[in-house]
């Protein structure tokens, strides 16, 4: 398990972010920027702050002590420095204003239409800091209709089409097991900065950018939507299958575990067959992979049958040196002892004030000359206040009344 580290600095060295994001899609995406380098500045409301901090249990607590925070909140929160601040105030917002003239990139993901009642929109910061990158999340985006309405990641889901291809066929609809649309939103974004960064560099002014979860949901049809395009037909769900691929999908063992076939080429379909000595390497019927998808339901019962026979580790160790993917289903705690997840350093740790060693999900990217670190434990709320505000300039006398006002 690999630990926090404070390494050499990253990509984002020297770019100060301030995350104005609260749940998921946006924190995610300023995680993701402090993960490479980026000085994050979360802003949080005073007392209460990011609504996922009381979104459990499980939560982790100080022992014997006040703290306590959600995994959720955990989960997305590392490599940020946490500012409380009541932006419903003239002082709050003043405190933004010194914030967006250092920062190279704003996120936010208000709700739709405050923004500017909080001094917290486009044309305000964009005034006070022409080179400002400001990035907004939102549910829908910021033109149509619905522009105005809360987006949910359970909602969006089912608005993108993505819940009309999950789960079994002829079943209730299912919900992904995490916020594939929260999360995809906030990589989305997160590459959206980085380009807005790099176009800065050579015009020297930055830009607005707005991402939707509705956006990136439908985006993220690609194939079934292209389906859809081309055959006018609504893609069916087929539970852990494939529509265009047979057979690429769970299947279970003699001991009720499930593992999983991916046969992507005729060529593996040829070894599949050989490793396994089955009669269908020269059956017509499915020969090609178009052949296997017409003949999908005489296919999969057979061989669902055939591997029930036998422990999934038998039939692993036949196709594996045959050159076909094949793979377990694994629960986490089978995730987090694998070697090759463990090499990667994917089971990580950060060092937290309150919580002491926190385990943490490490970064999923590796760079040869400016490595990305895991540098800050998600914050307590408010932690950093005092720290960000001397560094704007606040007097020790200052920080004392903004907060004897309620306004940190």
């Amino acid at each position: 398990m690999s630990a926090c580290t404070s390494a050499d600095a990253g990509p984002l060295a020297g770019v100060r972010v301030v995350d104005a994001s609260r749940v998921l899609a946006g924190p995610f995406c300023g995680m993701l920027l402090g993960d490479l380098g980026a000085d994050v500045i979360k802003i949080e409301r005073p007392g209460a702050g990011d609504e996922t901090r009381a979104w459990g249990p499980p939560f982790v607590e100080q022992p014997g002590g006040p703290a306590r925070d959600a995994t959720y909140y955990l989960s997305v929160n590392r490599n940020k420095r946490s500012l409380t601040l009541n932006l419903s105030v003239e002082a709050g917002r003043d405190v933004l204003a010194r914030l967006a003239r250092a920062a190279d990139v704003f996120l936010e993901n208000f709700r739709p239409g405050t923004q500017a009642s909080l001094g917290a929109d486009w044309d305000t910061l964009s005034r006070l800091n022409p080179r400002l990158i400001y990035c907004s999340v939102s549910g829908f985006g910021p033109v149509g209709p619905d522009r105005h309405k809360l987006g949910y990641d359970l909602l969006m889901q089912g608005a993108t089409g993505l819940m009309s291809t999950t789960g079994e066929p002829g079943g209730p609809p299912v919900r992904a097991g995490v916020a594939v649309i929260d999360l995809a939103t906030g990589a989305t974004a997160a590459g959206a900065v980085l380009a807005a960064l790099y176009t800065r560099e050579r015009t020297g002014r930055g830009q607005r950018i707005d991402c939707s979860l509705l956006g990136t949901g439908v985006a993220w049809m690609t194939y079934a939507a292209q389906s859809y395009f081309a055959t006018g037909r609504q893609p069916a769900p087929s539970g852990s299958g494939h529509p265009n691929l047979v057979p690429y999908q769970a299947f279970q063992d003699a001991d009720g575990r499930w593992f999983l076939v991916a046969v992507g080429t005729d060529e593996q379909w040829r070894r599949f067959c050989r490793a396994l000595d089955l009669p269908y390497a020269a059956d017509p019927r499915y020969a090609t992979n178009a052949g296997r998808v017409a003949h999908r339901d005489e296919l999969i019962p057979d061989l669902t049958r055939r591997f029930a026979a036998a422990p999934a580790a038998s039939w692993l160790e036949r196709l594996e040196p045959a050159g076909v993917p094949v793979g377990p289903v694994r629960g986490l705690a089978e995730v987090f002892q694998d070697p090759q997840v463990q090499a990667l350093g994917l089971d990580a740790a950060v060092s937290h004030p309150a919580y002491g060693r926190l385990r943490t999900v490490g970064t999923p990217v590796a760079f040869s000359a400016t490595p990305a670190s895991l540098r800050l434990a998600p914050p307590l709320l408010g932690q950093h206040t005092d720290e960000v505000l001397a560094e704007l300039g606040y007097s020790a006398g200052e920080i004392e009344r903004l907060r004897g006002a309620g306004t940190v």
